[in-house]
Formats: C-alpha cells, sequence, structure tokens
C-alpha cells in the first residue's frame, strides 16, 4: 500500500458522504468533501510521479475514484435539484456517463489483449476530466452560496463547455481504440 493508493482509498471512501451531503442539501459540506476529494487526487498524482510510487494498482483505482466521484455528482446534481442555484442539465449528465460507461465497456471487452497504447488517459481526457471537475465544483459552490445573478448567465456555458469536451474525448478515444493497429 502505497501512500498515493491510500489517498486514492480516502478518496473513494469520500464519495458516500459527499452524495449524502448534496442528497440532503448540505452544499457547504458537499463544496467541501468535493474540494478534499479533489486535491487528494492532485496529491496522490504528485506523490507517485516524485517519489516514484506509481502502481498497478494506482493506474486503476485512480481513474476508477474520478469516475465514482464525478458520476455520483452528475446524478445527484441533476436529480436533487432542490435548492440548488446551478442544477447540472439531465442531458449532460447522460452524456458524461454514458462516454465512461462505454469507455469501461470497451475496456473491459480488451481485456484479453490489455494495449496500454489505447486505454492510457490521452491529454484530452486529462482536460475532459478537469473541465467535468471544475464544472461540477463551480456548480457546488454556486449551489453553496446560494442563486445569484451571475449563476443563471454563466452555468449554461459552462455546462455546454463540459458536454463538448465530453464529446470531444469520447470521439478522440473510440477514433484511438478503433484505429490502433492489432497486435500480431
Amino acid at each position: 500500500m502505497t501512500v498515493p493508493n491510500a489517498l486514492t482509498l480516502l478518496r473513494i471512501l469520500a464519495v458516500p458522504f459527499f452524495a449524502i451531503a448534496v442528497w440532503y442539501g448540505h452544499h457547504l459540506e458537499a463544496v467541501l468533501l468535493f474540494a478534499g476529494a479533489g486535491i487528494t487526487d492532485l496529491l496522490d498524482g504528485w506523490i507517485a510521479r516524485t517519489f516514484h510510487q506509481k502502481s498497478a494498482l494506482g493506474a486503476i483505482l485512480d481513474p476508477a475514484a474520478d469516475k465514482l466521484l464525478t458520476t455520483t455528482a452528475f446524478i445527484l446534481m441533476t436529480w436533487r435539484t432542490d435548492g440548488m442555484a446551478a442544477p447540472v442539465p439531465v442531458w449532460v449528465a447522460i452524456l458524461a456517463i454514458t462516454r465512461d460507461v462505454l469507455m469501461s465497456f470497451t475496456a473491459l471487452a480488451h481485456m484479453g489483449n490489455w494495449r496500454t497504447d489505447i486505454f492510457r488517459p490521452s491529454f484530452l481526457g486529462k482536460v475532459t476530466t478537469a473541465v467535468q471537475l471544475a464544472a461540477l465544483s463551480f456548480g457546488l459552490l454556486a449551489n453553496a452560496m446560494g442563486p445569484r445573478p451571475w449563476t443563471q448567465a454563466s452555468f449554461p456555458y459552462l455546462y455546454w463547455m463540459c458536454a463538448a469536451f465530453v464529446l470531444a474525448s469520447g470521439l478522440h478515444y473510440f477514433w484511438r481504440a478503433t484505429t490502433s493497429p492489432r497486435p500480431a
């Protein structure tokens, strides 16, 4: 058990508490839990690279923790909209979750001939994750602050940008998986 893996497990353990906070409308607590999870995500990657603590378990757990957190946030910020200043539009959540599910099924289908060049996160995929986390973070923060004039004006654009990156990275991963040469 490396320090980065322990931080990733801590992030996974935070997800139910985050979900409970959103479900019951405790928006400030949800923001703090989401921010804490984001900090552990940054820390585990930095520690793994800086101190050479990368592991096969971490390569699986880290993206799984990210997907668990973002999927939970997308679902709850779409479903539990009472008192939310910046709920996520249903179509954005469906697009983001569908992309992740399709990528997971594709990875499972290729388990027998695992190709790290196909399934390694791309730059576009990392940017998409960052945009998703930023959109969700700002949405959670806006929910904690309550309705403000700027939330009505800015959040549709932020969620549209999130959807555009989700779509672009999903198409990129599909293209990369289907056009890469097959092993002999």
